[in-house]
């Protein structure tokens, strides 16, 4: 149905005259007339009835009046629902327990006014195919895997290296440590039964593995972080990595505890991806939100693979054996 017929048949309804109707829509009263006629022919009625004072509705008219103004509201709703900062932004990560969900927490603290809609989504590719659609506005991913380059129209920018830390249980023989270098993890078994081939998080652990001889097992079904948890805390041959900004909670009796990683610190790097034609002004504010309050990358005695940059940005880091203060 034709939608201007439609709101034109509104007009007439109210104005009760052709002439005023169409002085208010600002067209001719002929164009008035040949689209209520129009609408007639679509709907098998006569929906007015010419009198000296104007034009009346007639029992059909009347009946159809009411359908019709919820037909124009519903059409003002669809196109403010995709109106240029009327929806939600609406921004991927990997884990609600992540870093950059806390990067998401701050920013909605900082600008509460904007309405926000987060999604988690499993791999890059996922991520990219999603902006690339404009099914999301932005994600945080590690950028990018060696490879598979971004699309050249596909933006990112560095904004947090998240360091990573040793989560081990009781029982381990690090467990007094205040800290580890990762030349001492080369002698542990380090386990991760998250590690999916061909996701830029296992790509970032097989290049640490590579460049430090760690040995990292990914045996075994994924429950979850509770359950590895529960596994770490009770094998005391087991350490598993974490970014020193996941929140974790476990229970008192795991006694587990969460030990630095340093000479160097590998750095897990997290960047935000989005659509360079992307007009949301939310993803704009965002952006700068992020530039003012987002920590540094590539700092000094950090690790982080040579693919994790930002697109322009040269990739200054660390090897083994530099030296960073503890």
């Amino acid at each position: 149905m034709d939608l201007d017929t439609v709101r034109t048949f509104v007009a007439v309804a109210d104005a009760g005259q052709f002439q005023e109707a169409a002085a208010e829509l600002a067209v001719t009263q002929q164009a008035v007339s040949k689209r209520i006629a129009a609408l007639e022919r679509d709907l098998g009625v006569r929906l007015f009835t010419r009198t000296p004072r104007g034009a009346e509705l007639t029992i059909d008219g009347q009946a159809f009046l009411p359908h019709a103004r919820e037909l124009l509201r519903a059409a003002d709703r669809a196109v403010a629902s995709v109106r240029t900062g009327r929806r939600p932004l609406r921004v991927d990560m990997l884990a609600s327990r992540s870093a950059a969900s806390g990067l998401m927490r701050g920013f909605h603290r900082a600008h509460p006014e904007i309405d926000l809609d987060v999604v988690m989504l499993f791999d890059i590719e996922k991520a990219v195919a999603a902006i690339r659609s404009g099914a999301i506005d932005a994600s945080f991913r590690a950028v990018a895997m060696p490879g598979r380059p971004l699309p050249e129209e596909i933006e990112s920018v560095r904004v947090l290296d998240e360091p990573l830390q040793l989560l081990i249980g009781p029982g381990h023989a690090l467990a007094g440590a205040r800290s580890v270098t990762v030349a001492q993890l080369a002698e542990h078994r380090i386990w991760m039964p998250g590690l999916v081939p061909g996701t830029e998080w296992t790509a970032y652990y097989d290049d640490l593995v590579a460049e430090f001889g760690l040995t990292i097992e990914a045996t075994g079904p994924n429950f979850g972080s509770d359950a590895l948890l529960d596994t770490i805390a009770d094998t005391p041959a087991l350490a598993t990595f974490m970014g020193g900004q996941t929140r974790l909670v476990w229970p008192a009796g795991h006694g587990l505890r969460r030990i630095p990683v340093t000479d160097p610190v590998p750095v897990y790097p997290h960047s935000l991806l989005w659509h360079r034609d992307n007009p949301h002004p939310a993803l704009a504010t965002l952006r700068a939100h992020l530039a003012a309050t987002a920590a540094g990358h590539d700092a000094a005695g950090t690790w982080a693979p040579d693919w994790a940059i930002s697109r322009g940005t040269p990739p200054p880091r660390a090897r083994a054996g530099t030296a960073v203060s503890s």
